[in-house]
């Protein structure tokens, strides 16, 4: 009796729930080989790639042993519909890659553009015109992990500006805030801002 409780437990919790983290896994690996191949990551991405489809064998290997077992299913849908969501959390928190941020300030941008060159970014203005009249527009490409401490620039010496980001396919050339080498495979991936030393 207990070695059938035992099974029934394993069947109908356990496996799923092995299940549904092999899916949450690969799923997950899965989302970051996308965002690395789309970033040129060509060492990487083969590597994970290699984990994310053996994970999947793992995971289909197991359900196709347990067909009569509707709870496998279950957890199947549930490791993939969680390991999209978590791969999307995982790759808005990655650092990689470079954004062209816009900002039309909504007043002088004398400060605000003095401090973005103190600071070490570049910054490109031009003269437009906006429904108000005519306007500033400021142009900064800067490294993904350094958006959060650009934004917080612009907020403090120009509170409320309208800005734009975009990442950037490619960049040739530039001026670009120096940070400390990393290791090349992981550094710099999941980081915060640098400061010049």
């Amino acid at each position: 009796m207990q070695e059938f409780f035992s099974a029934d437990i394993y069947n109908w919790v356990v496996l799923p729930l092995l299940i549904a983290f092999a899916r949450i896994l690969d799923v997950s690996v899965g989302t970051i080989r996308v965002i690395f191949v789309s970033r040129g990551f060509k060492n990487i991405a083969p590597i994970l790639g290699f984990i994310e489809v053996t994970i999947w064998l793992l995971a289909i290997g197991q359900i196709m042993q347990q067909l009569d077992n509707f709870m496998s299913y279950i957890g199947y849908g549930a490791g993939f519909a969680a390991g999209n969501y978590i791969g999307i959390i995982l790759v808005e928190k990655m650092s990689l890659g470079t954004v062209v941020i816009r900002i039309i300030p909504k007043k002088d941008t004398s400060d605000l553009i003095q401090h973005l060159r103190d600071a070490n970014y570049g910054v490109t203005t031009m003269d437009a015109e906006g429904k108000s009249g005519p306007v500033k527009i400021l142009f900064s490409i800067v490294k993904k992990k350094d958006l959060a401490d650009v934004l917080a620039i612009i907020n403090t010496y120009n509170p409320n500006a309208f800005y734009t980001i975009e990442e950037v396919q490619k960049v040739n050339e530039g001026y670009f805030k120096a940070t400390n080498k990393r290791n090349p495979l992981f550094g710099g991936i999941f980081s915060h801002s640098q400061l010049r030393k």
